[in-house]
Parts: structure tokens; sequence; C-alpha cells
């Protein structure tokens, strides 16, 4: 797992509070490993009397845990001073424990696991050889004092498994400058919502500048290179299964697919009666794949906390002698994330165009077998195993017919569907949704998508990341338009095309 880089702007303490159960001990330590930092549980400095104590099933009292806050605290203020990061993990059950180990110590940033009683006890109950009996859990239940607004904490969710709680952590402290807390010093206007600022470093990153968008619970981060979308985090729960902070993007993750999706047979189409070739990106199969603009960098063009609009210019070139303006536009609401992609011709002849773009989809399981999928479409495109269209078919009676939800099982999917069913606003909804049924992420298709790929990355060059996400891939056209024309859009000069797309979180708040 790739490593997370310190900046001047990082905090240089991480506590990580909850009550037992919650898995502190573990996330504090995936946590320390993923940033490089050190680590110290707050357990190691209990004393042997305490220790007995609890074992024997009798709750610490106030008096007992002061030498202890004391020890813990020490330890934090000789990890700062010798220039070391740490993470510590404490259970810090009442706001006065909280603020005696953050008392004086600014620049740390407070991370509350949160998680249901049912949850706590199953995990205590499958505990053994810990001194603390489950059946404390209840007197832990009846002190605790979950933080408080002013305390600014980073509140994530325990039940996914302890990597997806490090990247929503991770990706929360994030969202201002190392979750929001300023260098020099606490104060009424520290808030972890309040500024979202770009990322920059003194080395070159390998996908350029990236801009990190906040509302309310909600943020996002779009890179530079292919104005890619990097994740998207609802209530401390990753909802893209995208690519982590300084490496490349591999998949397509979240990249716009810009002037075409998916792939040209050979790369070579015949337009406005002129034979065409395109460079052949998909080499093992002889395909031209998923357009010409993943790898561009792409220029700001405007900002606020909560959006970002990023644009470049499609230049003429072999295989495509156009002139187009590509603009992205992402936003979050009060609803959750939306795009939009417009592309204007500007030159002066005709222009073959077709769009899309490639998040992967998660909710949380480890693998994708068990999410619950709906996708409202009545025809699919059966491919040849280059992956060129051979014909349309019904859904019914089929294997890939989601119509109801069902979970997604073994079954392979890389398939183009189209017949969309749409809401009275116009809208297609493709639902990702966890086993348990009480959550999950809803994408809409809108304004200028006609088909949508759905792909459980089965054939992934990383083999650790397959089937971990189900790309639902947003597009105007399906694979092949370019020598089909189906559906393909024709940009007359001086005209537009724009493909709206969007997520929904439900069932985090």
């Amino acid at each position: 797992m790739a490593r997370e880089e310190a900046t001047d702007e990082s905090p240089r303490l991480v506590l990580v509070v909850g009550v037992a159960g919650s898995g502190k001990s573990t996330v504090g330590r995936l946590l320390a490993e993923r940033l490089g930092w050190a680590y110290r549980d707050a357990d190691e400095f209990h004393s042997e009397a305490d220790r007995a104590k609890m074992a024997a099933g009798h709750a610490l009292t106030d008096s007992d845990r002061e030498p202890w806050l004391e020890a813990i605290g020490e330890w934090m203020d000789r990890a700062t001073a010798t220039g070391q990061r740490a993470v510590v993990t404490c259970s810090a059950l009442k706001r006065r424990y909280r603020d005696e180990l953050l008392a004086g110590r600014p620049d740390t940033v407070l991370v509350y696991l949160h998680g249901s009683r049912e949850l706590l006890e199953s995990r205590l109950a499958s505990r053994h050889g810990h001194f603390f009996p489950a059946a404390l859990l209840d007197s832990q239940l009846a002190v605790l004092q979950e933080p408080e607004p002013d305390e600014h904490p980073v509140v994530v969710e325990i039940d996914q498994p302890p990597e997806a709680v490090v990247t929503a952590v991770l990706s929360l402290m994030r969202r201002d400058s190392g979750a929001g807390f300023p260098a020099d010093g606490p104060g009424p206007e520290r808030a972890v919502h309040a500024v979202v600022r770009e990322s920059t470093s003194a080395s070159p990153s390998l996908t350029g500048t990236s801009w990190r968008l906040v509302r309310e619970e909600q943020s996002a981060e779009v890179v530079q290179l292919g104005g890619a979308l990097r994740d998207y985090v609802a209530n401390g729960r990753p909802l893209l299964d995208g690519f982590s902070t300084g490496s490349t993007v591999t998949g397509g993750r979240g990249q716009l697919l810009v002037p075409w999706p998916n792939r040209v047979g050979g790369g070579r189409y015949r337009f406005d009666g002129r034979d065409l070739q395109l460079p052949l990106t998909e080499v093992e199969k002889g395909n031209a794949i998923h357009g010409l603009l993943r790898w561009t960098l792409w220029e700001l063009l405007a900002r606020t906390a909560d959006s970002v609009t990023l644009g470049t210019t499609l230049c003429p070139q072999p295989g495509y002698p156009f002139l187009l303006d590509v603009r992205v536009e992402y936003r979050l609401g009060a609803d959750g994330l939306r795009t939009a992609v417009r592309a204007t011709n500007a030159g002066s002849d005709p222009v073959p165009y077709g769009v899309g773009q490639h998040p992967y989809l998660t909710v949380g399981t480890e693998l994708v077998d068990s999410a619950v999928l709906t996708v409202p479409a009545r025809t699919l495109l059966r491919t040849d195993d280059r992956g060129l269209p051979i014909g349309q078919e019904p859904v019914e009676g089929t294997p890939y017919d989601f119509r109801t939800a069902r979970p997604i099982g073994d079954l392979r999917l890389d398939t183009a569907f189209t017949g969309l069913d749409r809401d009275p606003d116009g809208r297609a909804i493709v639902r990702l949704a966890h086993p348990s049924g009480r959550r999950g992420v809803d994408l809409w298709l809108g304004e200028g998508t006609r088909w949508v790929q759905v792909y459980t990355g089965d054939t992934l060059a990383e083999p650790e990341r397959r089937r971990r996400g189900v790309a639902v891939e947003p597009m105007s056209c399906p694979p092949d338009a370019f020598r089909s024309g189906t559906d393909l859009t024709v940009l007359q000069p001086g005209t537009t095309h724009v493909l709206r797309w969007g997520l929904i979180p439900w069932g985090y708040a």
C-alpha cells in the first residue's frame, strides 16, 4: 500500500478515540503505517494495577485514569519534541479526557471511530486474550461523551474493513490542510470544513495539481491529469474505488473519455469522406481506447470551496484532425456530486464526438460479489473477445438483467447497456447498495447519456484491484460508435454537447 507523504501543513499528532471494540488499535496502527509515523496504543500506559482491576470486571475511576492520561500526554510531547509525527489511540470517553490530551497540542487531529452497540458487542465477543472484558462495554457506553462539533472531530463509521476506515480518515484529514488545524495554534475559528487548499509539493506530482472540494459531510478530489475524479467521500465513507495521492492512474479510474468512450476497432474509421487512423492504445487487442485526453494536464478555469471547473483544448492530430474546446465542472450539492462535461466544436468542419467517464463505485464490501446492483436498462450490447459490438439484445432472460436489484455474485460484467428507464426528471439511476440494504450510492445519468457501461474489473492489470469496485461509466454512445455510427454525435461548428451525471449517497447520515 502506498505511503502518504507528510507536508509542512500536515498535523503533528493524530489522536484516535472510541470505545472498546471500535478497532482503535488496528486502525491506529494501519494509519501510522500509511503515514510512516510513530505509533503507540494508550493501553500500553496502563499500570499493572489498572489492568488487573479491569480484568476483574471493574471500571476505572477518574482518579485511576489521571496518571494514565498524564503518561500518554508526556509521550506525545516527547514525540513532537524530537521531530516525530505520531498516531496515538486512546478510548478518551469523556470530553475532559480529550481536552487534557489536546491542551497545548494544537497540531493534533481528533479521530472518532463510531459504531453501533450491536457491532461493538459482536466484536468484543469474538476477541480473546485481552485484559478488557466484553462485560465492561456497558460501563464505557454509559460514560461516553461523543465528540461535539466544537471539537472538530474526524468521524468515521467502523462497519467497513479497517483499510477502508483508514482511507476515509486520510481523505477527511486532507480536506483542510491536514484536517483543518492551523500551525499557529487552536482558536475559535478552527474548523475542519473551513478552507480547501490546493495540493502542492516541492516535487512534481504524478497527476499534477489536485483540488479538494468540501461541502458539509462530503468531500471530493479532482486531479489535473486528465481532469480525473480521484475520490468522493460522504460522512466518512469512500464511495469511489479511486487512486491514492501520489500514485498513477490505473484501470481508467475516474478518467474522462473524450472524444470517444470505450473502443474504436483497429483505430480505423471513416468520417466526412476521409479514412482516418487513430493510435492503437489497447495494443493487445488492436484497438484505440478511451479517447485522447486521459494523459493531458487540464487547466483550472474556476474554483470555489465546493466546485471546480477545468478545461483543455483538443488540437488536430493524426487520426482526429479536429479542434475541440472541452470543459468539465464538478460541484458538490445538497444531494451529492454533480458532473457536467461540455465539448464545443471550435473548428470549421463537422466533428465526430462521443464522451464518457470511468468512476468505480464501492459500498465498502471487500469484493463486489455481495454488493446489490440495479441497472434500469432494457437492452445490452453483445461484444466479441476484442470488446467490439456484435449485436444488441434484450436483457430479459439473460444473467445481465439487473432491472430488479440483486447481488452481483460471481458474474463478470464488462457490459454496455441502453434502453434506459428514466424518472420524471429525465434521470436513469444505477444503484449500488450494501448487502444490508441500509446504505449505498446512486449514479444518475442525465443529459447526453444514452448508454452506461458496467465493469466488475475482472481483467484489470493489477490482480489485487480486481472486483474491488464496480465501474459505472456514463456514455453518450456505445463502443465502436466511430465506425458504426450508433448514437454518434456530429458536432457542427460552434455547437456544444453536454454530458451530465452525478452521485447521490444514501443511508450515510
